[in-house]
């Protein structure tokens, strides 16, 4: 059951059309009590979150259900400015989409978001991720692309693991940061684009044109997946 959180009828219709067509059943909600009590009620599969709503932001919604569920939870909405989308991301957001967007895109959104609760339901990544070309043997901390062994530095095989866990999902310069220099007070996004950079020369054919490690521009990076 997939949960529709916009104030927006001509949105929830269009949602609601599109979802039921694909086979999910949809609850919808207009305000940030009436999404609250639906979750309550019964935890959806993923949430549609819109960002304004009567009753407060969406994000009031995320900071409810963050860090105590891993319910997907996607942003759709009209604010499209870099800051709104690592706001969003930061305070837990697995997805952003800017208002108008396709159907197609949405599903396919969707579908990363209920592969990662999946993975994440099953106990995480198991011990060799493959993406493509890309295979991360955890335990030996060895990584080949195309068959072939390349060294990464630590903090290379650190950011590479954690853009692998997840996917075609936005991970944030500060999410990433934590991850891999932890909580500390320094500054780390201008080493994390060094370092993004030189493991894109050992991981793309064409660094300049890269197809796996791409950049969301004021946001973050993405590791591309396979296509299905």
């Amino acid at each position: 059951m997939i949960l529709v959180i916009d104030d927006d009828p001509h949105v929830r219709r269009f949602l609601r059309v599109a979802l039921s067509g694909h086979g999910h059943p949809v609850v919808e909600a207009a305000t940030v009590a009436e999404g609250l009590a639906e979750i309550r009620r019964s935890p959806p599969s993923v949430v549609l979150l819109d960002l304004g709503l009567p009753d407060g932001d969406g994000l009031d919604v995320l900071r409810v259900l963050r860090p105590d569920t891993k319910i997907p939870v996607i942003v759709l909405s009209a604010r499209g400015q870099e800051g709104d989308k690592v706001i969003a991301l930061d305070a837990g957001a697995d997805d952003y989409l800017t208002k108008p967007f396709g159907a197609g895109e949405l599903m396919a959104r969707i579908r990363v978001a209920l592969r990662h609760a999946s993975a994440a339901g099953e106990g995480g990544p198991p011990p060799v991720i493959e993406n493509g070309p890309i295979k991360i043997d955890l335990p030996r901390h060895e990584v080949t692309v195309d068959g072939a062994v390349v060294h990464l530095t630590p903090i290379e095989f650190k950011i590479l693991v954690e853009l692998a866990r997840q996917p075609d999902r936005v991970i944030t310069h500060r999410q990433l940061v934590r991850a891999v220099w932890g909580s500390g007070p320094v500054d780390q996004s201008h080493t994390l684009r060094v370092h993004v950079a030189a493991l894109r020369r050992k991981i793309e054919s064409d660094p300049a044109r890269p197809q796996w490690l791409v950049t969301e521009a004021g946001v973050g990076y993405r590791l591309r997946g396979p296509a299905p």
